[in-house]
């Protein structure tokens, strides 16, 4: 066969597995390719990672702590990236945040934008997507000034936190294994480097503060989730439930995003009578009917979670805050079946399924088949489970370890 035998033969193929469309959108994607090469910038800012790279090679972070009086509110820094609208790990930055501020301590957040995308458009979504947030807001690029306490909330943020000369305690706020955001590479490497910069770890569940403390030696606390009970919970004024929901993430890889399209492709060839609804990223032309929702704020999720009889939402990593929102709305989580989410969950209405398209299928399945009376007795004994998971426990166990952690540090350096 010679090579445009092999070329035709090829697009045949291609057509016959992934139709014209995917042969279309390959096109464009080479084409793309061909005009505006993938970029290879950093994701951090090269001029911190060397600044920090000095302060390891002087013998790692020794900032001097600020002296703190007892009962004195505390001035906290955050050193964070841009919110983007709906953001579900800055949604619980915030919150804490908040939990912060109304137990009377200052805090100061510093937007670290390696892209150089306009202040005034990230202040402009902190204050309309997080009202409760009354922090002033700075930009990094200017400098931290000295506080109390120092917060990394992301690897790319981390850099900055060590390489700033600002006085203070230094802590990482984790909320997921960032490492694994990346193919085996630089990115994944220098990502995996903060967690030995010495700072104290705040963690988004115990999985991490595990992995933290057993891999890197970081001493760690952790808040477990809370979940927005003003927001989700079980409501009648939207029928029966009779749909299914799927939390697609298309730009997130560690959620699945393919599986869990393979996977409701296999539950609608077995179940073809059941709505299908998908929220999150726009996800366009799919191969079984369902209604594309889009991205959604609080209120509207909360009305689709009570249409519905079960979610799909997965995880390769930490869990997102979606399993206990379906939860406290009677929408019962299917997820994929792995140590790091039964542990953060911890909750017995959860369907626990393998990472396959058909068991993720047969979980759905399971659920929907059961006889009425079953759904709405399941969807409020979920509700239940989670009544008692706000997130003020979490802001308060967070405010309890950084004011111990920065006490101890001022009085070691008194």
């Amino acid at each position: 066969m010679n090579a445009i035998d092999r070329k035709v033969a090829k697009v045949r193929g291609l057509v016959r597995h992934e139709g014209v469309g995917g042969l279309a959108a390959r096109g464009l994607t080479r084409l793309a390719r061909r005009v505006a090469p993938p970029s290879h910038a950093l994701s951090v800012a090269r001029a911190d990672v060397l600044a920090a790279a000095e302060v390891q090679a002087a013998g790692g972070p020794a900032p001097a702590p600020l002296p703190v009086l007892p009962g004195e509110p505390l001035t906290i820094a955050f050193v964070i990236t841009p919110p983007d609208e709906g953001s579900g790990g800055h949604t619980t930055t915030f919150r804490l945040v908040g939990a912060l501020e109304r137990a009377g301590h200052r805090c100061v957040l510093y937007f670290y934008d390696r892209w150089g995308d306009s202040f005034a458009h990230h202040e402009a979504i902190l204050r309309e997507w997080w009202p409760w947030v009354r922090a002033e807001v700075r930009d990094a690029a200017d400098g931290v000034e000295d506080a109390h306490a120092v917060v990394a909330t992301a690897w790319t943020t981390a850099y900055a936190v060590l390489a700033s000369p600002a006085k203070g305690t230094r802590f990482y706020l984790v909320q997921d294994l960032e490492p694994l955001f990346y193919p085996a590479g630089g990115e994944a490497l220098l990502a995996e480097a903060t967690y030995r910069f010495g700072f104290h770890g705040i963690t988004a569940g115990p999985w991490l503060a595990q992995r933290m403390r057993a891999d890197y030696g970081m001493p760690a606390d952790h808040f477990d989730f809370g979940c927005d009970l003003a927001r989700y919970g079980l409501s009648d004024a939207h029928g029966a439930r009779t749909g299914v929901c799927f939390f697609a993430r298309q730009i997130t890889p560690r959620r699945a995003f393919d599986l869990g399209m393979l996977a409701l492709e296999v539950f609608h060839q077995r179940h073809p009578d059941v709505p299908i609804h998908i929220y999150g990223d726009p996800v366009g032309k799919l191969p079984f009917p369902a209604t594309d929702h889009g991205v959604l704020t609080p209120d509207e999720l909360n009305a689709l979670y009570n249409r519905c009889v079960a979610g799909l939402t997965l995880s390769a990593t930490n869990v997102s805050l979606v399993p206990h929102e379906m939860l406290a709305s009677g929408c019962i989580p299917v997820v994929n079946d792995a140590d790091h989410n039964r542990l953060v969950l911890a909750n017995d209405h959860v369907a626990y399924a393998p990472a396959t398209p058909t068991d993720l299928a047969d979980a759905l399945g399971r659920l929907v088949t059961r006889p009425a009376a079953d759904v709405a007795a399941g969807a409020a004994a979920a509700s239940a489970s989670v009544a008692d998971r706000s997130w003020d426990e979490a802001g308060a166990v967070v405010e309890r370890a950084i004011s111990r952690v920065v006490r101890e540090a001022a009085d070691a350096g008194a």
